[in-house]
């Protein structure tokens, strides 16, 4: 039997009378990659911040194994990379790392070892030890992969991760991200990419606040008789 690790019921949530979130409903299983597809302001962000108990829900409910966030217990067995970059900017990359690994528990050994690998992951080996400050845009953003990636998740929530990185490095990404998978990890991954979405193993598609379909890539694109998820997308958007 397939367990269910993130629960979505029923969520609606608005922000100045203006609806961002309309009845919304997920189910995330266990050992899965599932992506949250589309546009910039569909509301893929705050649904992240309310499973993670950083908004409340006008209604509904959300749930990681059974439990409602913010759970102390819980966070430390999640590794969650927001939409801002959240680092210290007078540290260098290493020292970003090695606080956050603290942070996470881990010993001084296992911190280096997975220092080293999530450096090598993010393509950051050879720029560790600049200050934060310096980085640009992208590599910021692959510092904040790099420190999601740290510890010994359970569950990876990650908000439009490979925001401003190039293709061969997005490709190695997501060549981790189905490793992890494969290892147990639950992954959730919210993009505007929609070619990003045929590396998932179920994507769901939110558009005006509401999942307007959800099921494998495959799947959806043999129902609505299409190539791509994208082109799902647009079909689904215009029965809308």
């Amino acid at each position: 039997m397939i367990k269910t690790v993130i629960s979505i019921n029923d969520v609606s949530k608005s922000f100045d009378k203006q609806k961002v979130l309309k009845d919304v409903n997920l189910q995330i299983p266990e050992g899965k990659i599932i992506g949250l597809i589309g546009p910039s302001g569909a509301g893929k962000s705050t649904i992240i911040k309310i499973i993670l108990g950083m908004e409340v829900p006008d209604s509904g409910m959300t749930l990681i194994f059974d439990k409602k966030m913010p759970n102390r217990k819980l966070l430390g067995q999640i590794g969650y990379m927001a939409q801002t970059d959240a680092l210290y900017e007078q540290l260098t990359g290493r020292e970003n790392l090695k606080f956050y690994a603290d942070m996470k528990g881990l010993s001084k050994e296992e911190a280096l070892i997975q220092v080293k690998h999530v450096a090598q992951v993010v393509d950051l080996e050879n720029d560790l030890d600049k200050r934060a400050s310096g980085y640009s845009g992208g590599m910021k953003r692959r510092l904040s992969l790099a420190i999601a990636l740290l510890g010994f998740n359970r569950v990876l929530i990650l908000d439009e991760p490979t925001v401003g990185v190039d293709p061969a490095l997005r490709k190695q990404i997501w060549s981790e991200l189905q490793k992890l998978r494969d290892e147990g990890k639950t992954i959730l991954v919210t993009t505007h990419v929609m070619s990003e979405a045929e590396l998932t193993d179920e994507v769901a598609l939110l558009l005006g606040g509401e999942i307007i379909a959800d099921d494998t890539p495959n799947n959806l694109k043999q129902a609505y008789q299409v190539d791509s998820v994208e082109e799902v997308f647009l079909k689904a958007e215009a029965q809308q």
